[in-house]
């Protein structure tokens, strides 16, 4: 009976918050690193094929806990100046008995300014829901709950401005520009909000040159929810191998522990997301990414080079 009850509310409170428009979009705590899934003008901005791959297991030790997985790919064409970049992205993000996938694909284009680049990009692709009314248990039936499993899709659209030096990197950007309507069976839908990002970053080098840091802050907001994150990172690098240590605040909802590096051109970090307020300490969050950056010339056959390089 206690199983049953959990899961009932799990679906009610899923359901509630996904039609009362509330956080939508998944929060990663490590924004920094992927941030062409949140702005597509970041598509190429390395110059390199940028490949990423992240999991998150928010809330952990609840039942039917959100899981999400991502994984990202950008590249600089190999044109005069790399002015153009190219995106795409999967996620798969299940909460409960709703599983929400999201593919799309990118384009950027930059040009010089101010000693740095400004780069414009958009986002084109598809949201796909599934809620699996099948696994409903209940002992009366809510008829507003489907008893089967039911899905839908809708058109997406994203667009984002980025400015990038040397030292610093800002831009912003919206997702879900079209305010796309998920139709779930006859009686079901799902109205999904834009939301919009501010993303800012920096790389400070020390007197000491094997030690940085890389602050950056994350703002997001449905203008129903916000969230703010503000991260410190401090780095070693040796022999064009790296690690890092780093704090993540969030004003009002938790701190993250962040531990990560980068060896032989293969980028990975951990960080562990303790709630301040609500679920508490204990059911944090898991985050965990790995990424590939490298040289890849694809109008060159043959004379790919492959060298690490750290961005901000």
């Amino acid at each position: 009976m206690r199983t049953r009850t959990t899961t009932i509310l799990v679906c009610l409170l899923t359901m509630i918050s996904l039609t009362s428009k509330a956080q939508f979009d998944v929060h990663f705590t490590h924004y920094w690193a992927l941030q062409s899934y949140y702005n597509p003008a970041v598509a190429g901005a390395s110059g390199k094929m940028n490949i990423l791959g992240t999991y998150s297991l928010q809330m952990a030790g609840y039942t039917n806990a959100p899981a999400t997985m991502l994984v990202t790919a950008d590249y600089a064409l190999p044109t005069e100046g790399k002015n153009h970049g190219v995106s795409a992205g999967l996620m798969s993000d299940k909460i409960g008995l709703f599983n929400n996938q999201r593919i799309y694909g990118g384009y950027a284009y930059r040009m010089r300014l101010w000693g740095g680049n400004l780069a414009l990009g958009i986002h084109a692709g598809v949201l796909d829901q599934t809620f699996d009314g099948s696994k409903v248990d209940a002992e009366d039936t809510d008829p507003v709950l489907p008893s089967s499993s039911v899905d839908g899709s809708a058109f997406d659209l994203g667009a984002g401005i980025l400015y990038s030096h040397r030292l610093f990197y800002a831009g912003i950007a919206s997702m879900h520009i079209t305010a796309p309507t998920v139709e779930l069976g006859e009686t079901n839908e799902i109205n999904i909000k834009r939301s919009y990002y501010f993303q800012a970053g920096g790389n400070i080098r020390l007197k000491n040159p094997l030690l940085s840091v890389q602050p950056s802050v994350q703002l997001m907001s449905d203008f129903a929810f916000w969230r703010a994150d503000i991260t410190a990172r401090g780095t070693y690098t040796y022999d064009e191998k790296s690690c890092y240590v780093g704090l993540t605040y969030s004003p009002l909802t938790s701190v993250s522990l962040l531990l990560g590096g980068e060896i032989n051109n293969v980028r990975f970090g951990y960080a562990y997301e303790l709630f301040t307020n609500g679920v508490g300490i204990i059911h944090g969050s898991h985050d965990l990414f790995i990424g590939y950056l490298m040289d890849l010339d694809l109008a060159k056959k043959g004379k790919n080079k492959h060298k690490s390089v750290r961005i901000l």
